[in-house]
């Protein structure tokens, strides 16, 4: 049997071994994508970031609508269309999916629609026999649903994320177990179409990889908006009979069982890693299942790499894009900085969103580092007062000795936007003084950072820093 040699093979064909595969591609001619999925485009355009976003969007304007009161308006009826709704997502999405399957399809890449796994630490093997060697791999396979070990669950027809991206009718009554953002974002937005919606976390706090005092502001809303939430359960057992899912689980010194016809599983997801023949390869991964990388995105063997969610720390569309540059890059020979998690962006798409930048306080604290903070409410603020969106607050922090600002969180209408505006400053390191530089214009709802860098700038000033 003969066997084909590349200068570079990515496996994923998602938007991190897409971003690899054409990073490399700047440099080597001959540049392989192994992708077995039924359609090109990966986990963010086709059942992820954009189908779900198109989804919460439309919920955001249907709760508008129906709350046209509070902003003086009549709307005698506003409702879901399901059918329709469902057709613009699908719509919207093929868009950006066409686009990507034009990348992925070009001459640039000799693409194979295919499985692969490695049979040794330098060859992988098709799913039809086809053997392939290269100067460098990148594994880049994202995650599939996770099925923690609650009694019953494995066993029960539930719904992922994917079949709710997927409906075309309204599901009368569902169950959500989970509160990590996938579980939160679609939990409010099966809601505000007008499912009656249970969620049941295991934690104290939905969103618990984020601050309590943020966690709190979006559970607050979730109840006032008519969701069931329960936060801090042992879930005991999940049954389906009689085309009803019943979930027994323990709330403080209470058990409880509800029951709905429909039940999402979003427990969460781990690394796509189980067929690839990782220890054929000499790739080694950590205890969470994701495949241990060094700064460069190396495994292991190194001439192999990997990206995205088989490798974290972070499940981001933009840390996958740039893991698989870096990795790319740093393959084929040429200087790459490592991704720098210190100023990491993340948004959750719940209404109100949460943004957050750079180091929390729990890092801060972790490190030692002896910061000043101060935070501002959007319940005094002039926009959000005008446009009814008073739920939240941003914070910032900044180095004491420096005034350097190391991060922040805006929990608010549009916080994943409003973000953005922290986020230029923390990657510049830049300090409370240099932000107040900016021209805030009066009156949006960014001009609410101006507030706490005020805050922070004069405790500065107090302490002679500057």
């Amino acid at each position: 049997m003969s066997i084909k040699h590349f200068d570079y093979i990515v496996i994923g064909g998602g938007s991190g071994g897409y971003a690899a595969a054409r990073t490399a591609r700047e440099t080597r001619e001959n540049v392989a994508i192994i992708d077995d999925a039924e359609e090109l485009g990966g986990l963010c355009i086709l059942r992820g970031c954009m189908p779900s976003k198109t989804l919460i969007y439309s919920g955001e304007v249907l709760h508008l609508a129906q709350n046209a009161k509070e902003f003086g308006l009549n709307i005698p009826e506003a409702r879901v269309d399901m059918k329709a709704l469902h057709e613009r997502k699908l719509k919207t999405i093929a868009e950006f999916a066409e686009y990507r399957q034009e990348q992925l399809q070009s001459d640039r890449f000799s693409l194979y629609r295919s499985r692969a796994h490695f049979i040794d630490p330098n060859t992988i093997e098709l799913s039809d026999g086809t053997q392939l060697t290269a100067d460098h791999f990148i594994i880049a396979t994202g995650s599939v649903v996770s099925v923690p070990p609650v009694l019953g669950l494995k066993d029960v027809p539930f719904w992922t994320s994917d079949d709710v991206l997927e409906l075309d009718f309204l599901p009368e009554k569902i169950i959500v177990l989970g509160g990590g953002i996938v579980a939160c974002e679609l939990a409010q937005f099966l809601s505000r179409i007008g499912s009656e919606v249970i969620q049941i976390q295991r934690s104290s706090h939905i969103l618990s990889d984020f601050s309590s005092e943020a966690a709190t502001v979006i559970e607050n809303k979730f109840r006032a908006e008519g969701i069931e939430l329960y936060t801090g359960t042992h879930i005991t057992k999940v049954e389906h009979q009689d085309d009803t899912f019943s979930v027994s689980f323990e709330h403080g010194t209470d058990s409880v069982e509800v029951s709905a016809p429909y039940l999402l599983n979003g427990l969460g997801r781990h690394p796509a890693t189980d067929s690839l023949g990782l220890k054929a390869a000499g790739v080694e991964k950590l205890p969470s299942g994701h495949i241990d990388c060094d700064a460069m995105q190396r495994t292991s063997n190194p001439k192999v790499y990997a990206c995205g969610d088989v490798a974290g720390p972070h499940e981001i569309v933009h840390v996958a894009i740039m893991q698989g540059e870096v990795a790319a890059k740093h393959a084929t020979g040429r200087p790459a900085d490592p991704v720098d998690y210190d100023t990491l962006l993340g948004v959750v798409f719940t209404d109100p969103q949460i943004g957050t930048v750079g180091l929390s306080e729990k890092q801060l604290k972790a490190r030692g580092i002896d910061t000043l903070s101060a935070d501002y409410p959007f319940d005094d603020h002039g926009k959000s007062i005008l446009m009814e969106a008073k739920a939240g607050y941003v914070k910032v922090f900044a180095e004491k000795a420096t005034g350097v600002v190391l991060g922040g969180e805006c929990i608010s209408k549009d916080g994943g936007e409003l973000i953005h505006t922290l986020a230029v400053g923390v990657s510049l390191k830049a300090t409370v003084n240099d932000l107040l530089k900016v021209h805030w214009y009066h009156p949006t709802l960014s001009e609410i950072w101006s507030y706490p860098l005020e805050d922070i700038a004069d405790e500065l000033y107090r302490q002679d820093v500057y």
